[in-house]
C-alpha cells in the first residue's frame, strides 16, 4: 500500500489487522522516491473474502492512498534474510559453497561463525536455512517480503 510518510500511519494499519483478528505475517515500510510517500508490504494469510474485507478497511484509513494485492504473478517479490552459522574452521568451505549456490554472500566472520546475507523469494530463504541448520544457525532475521507490481 501507499500511505502518507506521517508518524503513526503504521500503527493505525496494524492496530486496524489486531482489532479485526488478522495477523500480520511480515511488515515492511520505507518512503518511496517521494519522502511524503511510504510503502508498506505486508504478508498476511487470508482467504480470498477476507483479504477483500482487509482492503476495504485498509482504504478507509485516512493517510492510505492506494491499496494493491501482491498475490499475483504480476507481482516481483523479494526478501533478504541475515544468517549466522556456527562456522568451525573444517566446516567453512562447506558453508561457503551453500550460500554461492543461492547468490547469498558472507558479510561477516569470525573464529566461531559466519553471516550469511541472501536475498530472493520466500522459497529461496526457506530452501538455504533448510541446508544451513545441520551447521547450527544462531541467529536469524528475515525483511518479510517487498513486492512491485512489473510495468507493462
Amino acid at each position: 500500500m501507499l500511505v502518507e510518510n506521517e508518524p503513526g500511519v503504521t500503527a493505525r494499519v496494524s492496530g486496524l489487522f489486531a482489532g479485526r483478528g488478522y495477523n500480520i505475517e511480515s511488515i515492511c515500510g520505507a518512503p518511496t522516491a517521494d519522502p511524503k510517500i511510504s510503502r508498506i508490504t505486508i504478508t498476511t494469510l487470508a482467504s480470498p473474502q477476507q483479504l477483500e474485507q482487509i482492503m476495504k478497511q485498509v482504504r478507509r484509513l485516512i493517510d492510505v492512498i492506494k491499496v494493491r494485492d501482491m498475490s499475483t504473478e504480476a507481482a516481483v517479490k523479494r526478501e533478504i534474510a541475515l544468517i549466522c552459522v556456527q562456522a568451525r574452521p573444517k566446516k567453512r568451505t562447506e558453508i561457503l559453497q551453500i550460500a554461492e549456490i543461492f547468490n547469498g554472500k558472507i558479510i561477516d566472520t569470525s573464529a566461531n561463525h559466519m553471516i550469511v546475507e541472501v536475498t530472493g523469494g520466500e522459497q529461496k530463504i526457506n530452501a538455504l536455512i533448510n541446508l544451513l541448520e545441520p551447521y547450527g544457525i544462531k541467529k536469524l532475521a528475515r525483511s518479510g517480503a517487498l513486492a512491485l507490481y512489473r510495468e507493462p
